[in-house]
């Protein structure tokens, strides 16, 4: 490795570009540099595991990555803590609420972003991963190669400014350049997406669902506390209440008739109907419809397949369920049942700002103003 600190950093956070496309040879070699006693190599050793196992957390080098990673959430250098949040959330992008590690690294990120004198980077640290589990609505996910396997040049630049963050915070905005939509789009002659066409997954829809919308809390009321009564009072009360509940019931003894038991039993009958059925929870299937777009994360593109006897059929059979998919139409004649695609225009937005006025700047300018 290279001698000063920033060159070390530098050095293995640059074996996740390298290993990207064969993520699982990365865990076991950074293994030891996970464990080193130099704080930027174990820095630098968690933004690897998450650049290249972005997305990933399905996979035996994913569950890997998130070991080596969660036991340094809790290191005792706070950029360390910060940088392995980060990566744990990159490799957890896109999982399912029903995946293990989902629940347990929400609940810890919560937990720091509570706290009332966290440090400032792993609180950062926290912000960030809390964001990158939701990117793009779930719709989005880090990706440096395309569908088709070439090496995506922004998305590269994108990751390699992001990771500069280390010294200019602002640069963390330059990750939105590696992610990528993980959807599924058809597209007819005309552009149009046509509403009859699907796909089928093959796996339970829990395995790849969207997460449930956060649920405000409810506030408890706090119940107002009792007055103490003297044993003497209470006693009184208890034998007046004793009193007049006996007389309660010899008078209700004298008026009851033989009438009561029927209304009772009409009573319960009108109870038993006005109470909603319950609906009971079937099985849930093994397979489900997708329709006409619809998100299909890469984990779950092994599971999609297109019916090849409904009316729209991919051109390219062997093309992979995401992306931009064009369709031929079996029965052309026929009228279509399509959503346009808004197309945007070139007019200007009247909310949009002025741009600013031309001005000079030199190093010197900056000099002078600094020594004012």
């Amino acid at each position: 490795l290279a001698q000063t600190t920033p060159q070390r950093r530098a050095a293995v956070t640059n074996l996740g570009f390298v290993l990207f496309r064969q993520a699982d040879r990365l865990p076991p070699l950074v293994a030891l540099l996970a464990e080193s006693y130099n704080p930027h190599v174990r820095y630098g050793a968690a933004l690897a595991l998450g650049i290249a196992l972005a997305g990933q957390a399905a996979t035996e080098a994913g569950a890997t990555a998130l070991t080596m990673l969660s036991s340094m959430h809790d290191d005792t250098v706070d950029f360390v803590r910060q940088g392995a949040l980060i990566s744990s959330a990159l490799v957890l992008m896109q999982q399912p609420d029903v995946f293990p590690a989902i629940k347990p690294f929400r609940e810890k990120i919560a937990g720091i972003l509570k706290e009332k004198h966290p440090s400032t980077m792993t609180k950062m640290g926290a912000v960030l991963a809390h964001g990158l589990l939701d990117a793009g609505g779930r719709n989005v996910t880090l990706s440096l190669s395309s569908r088709a396997g070439f090496t995506k040049a922004s998305a590269v630049v994108g990751v390699a400014l992001w990771a500069q963050h280390w010294y200019w915070y602002p640069l963390q905005h330059m990750l939105g350049l590696s992610f990528s939509p993980t959807a599924l789009i058809g597209l007819n002659k005309d552009f149009k997406m046509p509403t009859q066409f699907t796909a089928q997954c093959a796996t339970k829809p829990s395995k790849f669902a969207y997460p449930k919308m956060t649920e405000a809390k409810k506030e408890e009321k706090k119940e107002r506390v009792e007055t103490v009564k003297l044993s003497t009072t209470a006693k009184a009360q208890a034998r007046a209440a004793k009193k007049e509940k006996d007389e309660k019931k010899a008078e209700d003894a004298m008026d009851a008739d033989d009438g009561s038991e029927e209304k009772k039993a009409e009573g319960d009958e009108e109870k038993k109907e006005d109470e909603p059925e319950k609906k009971k929870k079937g099985p849930e299937p093994s397979s489900f419809k997708l329709s006409n777009p619809s998100r299909v994360t890469p984990e779950q593109e092994q599971y999609v397949s297109f019916d090849m006897n409904q009316r729209y059929t991919p051109i390219n059979p062997r093309s992979k369920p995401a992306g931009i998919v064009i369709l031929m139409d079996k029965t052309p004649d026929e009228p279509e049942d399509v959503t346009a695609v808004e197309v945007p225009t070139n007019d200007g937005n009247e909310d949009e700002a002025d741009a600013p006025e031309p001005f000079e700047w030199s190093p010197a300018m900056q000099q002078a103003g600094s020594s004012a």
